[in-house]
């Protein structure tokens, strides 16, 4: 690639720091950053490492500590994504101890009592939930069999009733025969009365 031998333009180091800037936020080096702004240049990475150090750099020192700093907090809320108690215990600590040059012994010892406080607490919930699900499985299974058991007595109970039915009808048809055998003996026969006035059958 050829080197360019004109002068640079504010606006080269403008781009220049916006993306030393963005690869120090990002955790990246400042290599990768001179790599690109060389490529958009149609530059040299060390020429863009010479004027970034050489020039740039004085102009962008509250930039660059600011960068810094929030790279620091990118990393420490990354450690701790995955584990949401110790990023709320962390960030329980004074802003001085956050400092890694003024983090005392004291201020990690009772960052890792109240992070064992909190991983016990985490087990104990953890505990629970898990018989919590066992016994909710349990009423579940015990619920679908008080199911079966119930459709069960209905479907039996339904066979006694058409049962029960059919007996009522056969027991009034019962009696309407008898009825009726007994109206049509009475028809057929032949009384008498006797002297104290009561009705006597008389043989055929």
């Amino acid at each position: 690639m050829k080197v360019r031998q004109d002068a640079w333009s504010h606006e080269d180091d403008v781009l220049l720091a916006e993306t030393v800037l963005k690869h120090i936020k990002e955790g990246s080096t400042q290599l990768r950053a001179f790599d690109e702004v060389g490529d958009h240049l149609n530059r040299t990475s060390a020429a863009c490492g010479f004027r970034w150090n050489a020039v740039v750099r004085n102009r962008y020192v509250k930039q660059i500590s600011e960068a810094k700093k929030e790279r620091k907090e990118r990393k420490r809320a990354a450690s701790f994504s995955y584990y949401p108690p110790v990023r709320q215990l962390w960030s329980a600590l004074p802003e001085s101890a956050l400092d890694q040059g003024d983090l005392s012994l004291e201020a990690v010892i009772a960052f890792l009592q109240k992070l064992a406080q909190s991983h016990q607490q985490t087990s104990v919930l953890e505990t629970d939930k898990t018989r919590l699900e066992l016994e909710n499985k349990e009423l579940q299974q015990r619920n679908q069999q008080l199911e079966k058991e119930l459709k069960k007595i209905k479907q039996d109970n339904s066979i006694i009733e058409e049962d029960y039915q059919s007996l009522i009808q056969i027991m009034n048809r019962a009696r309407r025969m008898a009825i009726l055998e007994d109206e049509e003996s009475l028809s057929s026969a032949a009384f008498k009365m006797d002297k104290n006035g009561n009705l006597e059958k008389l043989a055929k």
